[in-house]
């Protein structure tokens, strides 16, 4: 346990290595990463990584994770000792949360972490001195570079072996703070610490306790007139007196007038108000600049050896029904599927050094002046810019928003960001209609635009947080309040794993959808009601028979009316009205449908259409450039295109994400809501769009 960006996660990647499973607690989606470590003389261990917190006063649901752990109110969880991580540079508001874990009697080790920066701050702490005053032990580490962690594995298995030199007094005296209700808790919970059957008092609502025993510990209250807030103030004032003379005691720091820090210098160029905002444009636009730019190369190299292996398996398998499954349903989705890896992978690597810098944070530094004006507040961003990524963690992290309705806005409006999801279609949509110019030898067209899309799916964003900010009607006081973690260089390692891991998810799930729907889609377009292939097969035969000349245009004329009379044909064609006036034909009308499960699935699934259609060698690229409407006009112009783009900045196309907004709202309206307003906005706006622009 620890505060917040204490190096609580390091220490626990340091120890556990690839010994962890990550799944949820129970009744809340809140991470639960789970480790295994191997002390010495064969003793096997369990960590768990538990939420950040500041204190035993929860507010948000990962805290109250937390603290039901340490209250032994978590039925599944048991902790036999507590691992503290604190941070060296800011020591004394760390030894709060330390100082009541002390009083709950549960053994305590802590790890001072960020030791260098504390000397370079000239901060000099007396490790045996603070030790001796805490009455516990205290481990000097760096677990970014492997540092005390031998040391803080020999006092663990020293706990191990004699547990109870581990029981300490009092940090402050708890019990002076209601004497006679403290002693009739534990005349009922006989095993509880003074400081404990306090948290009873406060917080018993909370736990899983019988109707009769809470009625009890209500009437205790009650009798001796039991005050919460005038407690809880009391404690803290104690703590930090206590603490302020550990720290007069242990700890040497200098007149923070005399030093400023290299992240306060940063921070006054980052954050300025004019500056910060310019540098933040520039780092988005390196991003999607670097997206494009460094993804070509992999990319065209991954579509031909699809484009050559497709070929190869044509001319070595014997024409018929499993030679078309294989090579237009299933390596048709495989080519959809890969092509798009490395455009991923650079998006999640630029996203994780952001984070592993410290500047991700001072993004919703930056933002919560413009987010309060649209009723959210710089807490919000987090969760948006994840949802650059995905939208479904995205929404998961806005429960570090205290105020229910600027994390439920927050929610409503997340879907809005461009996801990884989205970055295969514009990929393949801006290559169809954007020239591949450069300005000044370095600005790609085709970059400004992808740029352009992800920021018309924040200025949505705002404008539909606005707009709801007077609709939903929940009244809370709002606060910001961020911790900016130092800046640091980033760990290359974490961002390489993180780039190979989020690859292996797209194709493991991503994946999974889309050539189950890829074959689907083959069957659909290959087999059609009643003997309606049979018959156009019948006639072309007939047609090829007669004018043997023509046979090449013909079987090309045969494939075409095929997949109209196909399943997939009908429903395409029975969809067209409502789709035509945006420019779309009924194949795109097929590919909106199937990717309702999933946005990436609209590339797959025009693979496997086109495939079907043309059954040649060229790249998907060629075939929807070569597109035509029955006129003979090309089926992606600019403003088809541009509307088809637009759809899908704005549509709600993921079947997870309302999935999780389900679970995170606790109902069915606001994501049926969800739903039908981001479809409804991307129906009139492609409109508006392609009526503009052809």
């Amino acid at each position: 346990m620890g505060n917040p960006n204490s190096g609580k996660t390091s220490l626990f990647n340091a120890l556990t290595g690839l010994n962890q499973k990550v799944g949820n607690f129970p009744g809340v989606t809140v991470d639960k990463k789970t480790g295994i470590l191997d002390l010495d003389n064969g003793i096997h261990t369990r960590i768990i990584d538990l939420p950040g917190t500041y204190s035993l006063y929860p507010r948000r649901s990962d805290e109250w994770v937390a603290y039901k752990v340490l209250m032994n109110a978590d039925l599944d969880i048991k902790a036999d000792m507590v691992l503290l991580v604190a941070d060296a540079s800011n020591l004394k508001r760390n030894l709060l949360f330390c100082s009541q874990i002390i009083d709950l009697k549960i053994p305590v080790v802590v790890a001072l972490t960020m030791n260098d920066l504390a000397a370079k701050k000239g901060i000099i702490i007396d490790v045996k001195g603070l030790e001796a005053e805490l009455g516990v032990p205290v481990v000097l580490i760096n677990p970014r570079k492997n540092k005390g962690l031998a040391e803080l594995k020999t006092v663990l298995t020293q706990y191990v072996k004699n547990p109870a030199a581990f029981s300490k007094t009092d940090f402050i005296d708890n019990k002076k703070m209601a004497p006679h209700a403290i002693e009739a808790v534990q005349s009922h919970f006989p095993k509880l610490s003074d400081y404990a059957a306090v948290h009873y008092l406060i917080n018993h609502e909370n736990f899983p306790l019988s109707d009769q025993m809470q009625n009890t510990v209500e009437q205790i209250e009650i009798n001796y007139q039991f005050n919460p807030t005038k407690t809880q103030a009391d404690e803290i004032m104690q703590r930090f007196g206590q603490i302020r003379k550990i720290m007069q005691k242990n700890v040497t720091e200098p007149d923070p007038l005399e030093q400023k820090h290299f992240s306060d210098k940063l921070d006054d160029i980052l954050l300025h108000r004019t500056w910060g905002y310019l540098i933040l444009l520039a780092v988005l636009f390196l991003l999607f600049q670097s997206v494009f730019w460094l993804a070509q190369f992999p990319m065209n190299a991954i579509e031909l050896i699809f484009k050559q292996f497709a070929s190869w398996l044509t001319s070595n398998i014997a024409p018929g029904w499993f030679e078309d499954l294989f090579v237009n349903g299933i390596v048709a989705g495989m080519s959809g599927i890969f092509v798009f890896i490395p455009q991923i992978m650079i998006l999640f690597g630029i996203i994780t050094i952001l984070e592993d810098t410290g500047y991700m944070a001072r993004i919703s530094f930056l933002s919560d002046r413009l987010m309060r004006k649209v009723g959210l507040n710089g807490k919000s961003v987090m969760p948006m810019i994840s949802g650059f990524a995905c939208a479904v963690p995205a929404i998961m992290s806005a429960r570090n928003i205290e105020n229910k309705k600027e994390r439920l806005l927050t929610i409503l409006v997340t879907p809005l960001m461009s996801c990884s999801a989205r970055l295969p279609v514009y990929t393949i949509l801006i290559s169809l209609v954007i020239s591949n110019k450069y300005y000044f030898g370095f600005l790609s067209l085709q970059g400004l635009v992808m740029m352009a899309l992800y920021l018309l799916g924040v200025v949505t964003a705002l404008i539909v947080s606005y707009v709801m900010k007077w609709v939903i009607k929940i009244q809370e006081k709002s606060f910001f309040i961020l911790e900016l973690p130092i800046y640091r260089s980033p760990r290359w390692a974490n961002v390489g794993i993180t780039m190979v891991e989020k690859a292996k998810i797209f194709v493991t799930d991503a994946g999974k959808i889309i050539m189950i729907i890829s074959v689907l889609l083959w069957f659909l377009s290959s087999h059609g009601p009643g003997n309606r292939i049979a018959d156009v097969e019948a006639k072309y035969a007939l047609m090829i028979q007669q004018h043997p000349s023509d046979a090449k245009t013909l079987n090309k004329h045969l494939s075409s009316e095929k997949l109209q009379n196909s399943y997939a044909g009908i429903l395409g064609k029975s969809i067209e009205p409502a789709i035509r006036p945006l420019g779309y034909d009924w194949k795109i009308g097929i590919a909106i449908i199937s990717s309702i499960a999933a946005r990436e699935v609209f590339v797959g699934t025009m693979a496997t259409l086109y495939s079907v259609e043309e059954n040649d060698d060229s790249s998907l690229r060629e075939k929807l450039q070569a597109a035509r409407h029955d006129d003979g006009t090309k089926v992606y112009t600019l403003p088809a295109a541009v509307s088809l783009m637009i759809f899908y900045v704005l549509a709600m196309q993921c079947m997870s994400t309302l999935a999780v907004v389900k679970r995170e709202t606790k109902s069915w309206k606001w994501p049926a809501f969800q739903f039908f307003y981001m479809t409804g906005l991307a129906y009139l706006m492609s409109l508006l769009v392609y009526q503009i622009f052809k």
